[in-house]
């Protein structure tokens, strides 16, 4: 298990898939690339923060693996995915505190799974509508400069392995 700073470093890519595996996945973006800037992987799955300055906060859960559904996955290893997913939803929450939080899992666009965990408020462009449909007004949410590392910090504080 690794931390990697939000600072801008060079990143490791993701592992590379054995070639039996990559047939599928030639052209799959999160295979290629690590999806947006890495905060936290292990040898099963990233999680990076995504670009959007209409949702700061915005995070995916990424398996390494090219898999399509949860069901691809072995009853232990759907656990510790959704284990990431809840400890960075507990993240954000700790972070941002915001009115809602949006976990998703499509997948329609790039079957790859992955899992957005997205703070929501009711002053953000879409609320109550999902962030991919029609911006309901203008605007975000302000947030003071330091939330990347308040971000990184509390989710350096959720993804720590129990202790004995």
């Amino acid at each position: 298990m690794g931390w990697v700073s939000i600072e801008s470093k060079p990143i490791p890519t993701p592992p590379t898939l054995p070639l039996k595996g990559r047939e599928q996945c030639l052209s799959c973006e999160l295979c290629e690339g690590l999806g947006g800037h890495l905060l936290w992987q292990d040898q099963s799955c990233r999680v990076v923060r995504v670009d959007d300055a209409d949702y700061p906060g915005f995070c995916r859960v990424i398996w390494n693996r090219h898999v399509k559904e949860m069901t691809d996955l072995t009853e232990a290893e759907r656990q510790h995915f959704m284990n990431v997913v809840f400890a960075v939803e507990q993240a954000v929450r700790q972070t941002f505190n915001p009115d809602k939080i949006n976990l998703a899992s499509l997948g329609n666009m790039t079957p790859h799974l992955h899992w957005h965990v997205i703070p929501r408020f009711a002053a953000d462009r879409h609320f109550p509508n999902p962030i991919w449909g029609a911006a309901m007004r203008e605007g975000q949410p302000v947030f003071s400069l330091d939330w990347q590392q308040r971000l990184q910090a509390a989710l350096q504080q959720s993804l720590q392995p129990e202790r004995n």
